[in-house]
């Protein structure tokens, strides 16, 4: 298969990316074996074009960023909005979000968080009982407008009190090989 992996990370003082770079290493290094892959850091700079011939390129894309404000960070948000072209990614539809053009693409989130797991999908959590994937609900409805398929989001919690660095590797590539590499 053909993976395209982006690193979503922007650099602060307080947030340099350095658990976000080990994790995007980590996917890379756990699919280069088996697929062709290609990757881009999107705050290294990037070409348009470049970057929507890797995604009609790819069969999965993914995505390794920090939640930052409930979201992905700006820089990351930009690229959505600077390389997700009309009449690339999606067309004209006669019913609203049908108009997708890569249908044949899936995609999948891997996030890092400072919240706890138990903040989410909980009654006593800060998330009202929603999960990592109500949070994304607009990146996944943004993609699913472009009829790409979701794979199953990882989520490295409690990153900031917490990391437990060799157990998310861990965590990461055992969600890789049973979403990816399970045809293997």
């Amino acid at each position: 298969m053909r993976i395209f992996v982006i690193n979503g990370h922007k650099y602060y003082w307080y947030a340099t990316g350095k658990l976000n770079c080990t994790l995007f290493r980590e996917i890379v290094d756990t699919l280069m074996p088996h697929h062709e892959v290609k990757s881009t850091i999107v705050e290294l700079g990037y070409s348009v074009e470049e970057e929507i011939e890797k995604y009609r390129w790819a069969d999965i894309i993914i995505y390794q960023t920090p939640i930052n404000w409930f979201s992905v960070p700006w820089l990351l948000k930009k690229y959505f909005d600077e390389v997700f072209l009309s009449k690339i990614f999606f067309d004209e539809s006669v019913r609203y979000g049908e108009g997708g053009l890569f249908f044949d693409k899936k995609y999948m989130f891997s996030l890092t968080c400072a919240a706890k797991e138990s903040d989410f999908n909980n009654t006593d959590g800060f998330f009202d009982v929603r999960g990592i994937d109500e949070l994304f609900l607009p990146l996944h409805k943004m993609h699913q407008f472009c009829s790409m398929r979701k794979i199953e989001t990882f989520c490295a919690y409690d990153v900031i009190k917490n990391p437990q660095i060799e157990r998310l590797k861990d965590r990461l590539r055992y969600h890789l090989n049973k979403h990816i590499n399970h045809f293997l």
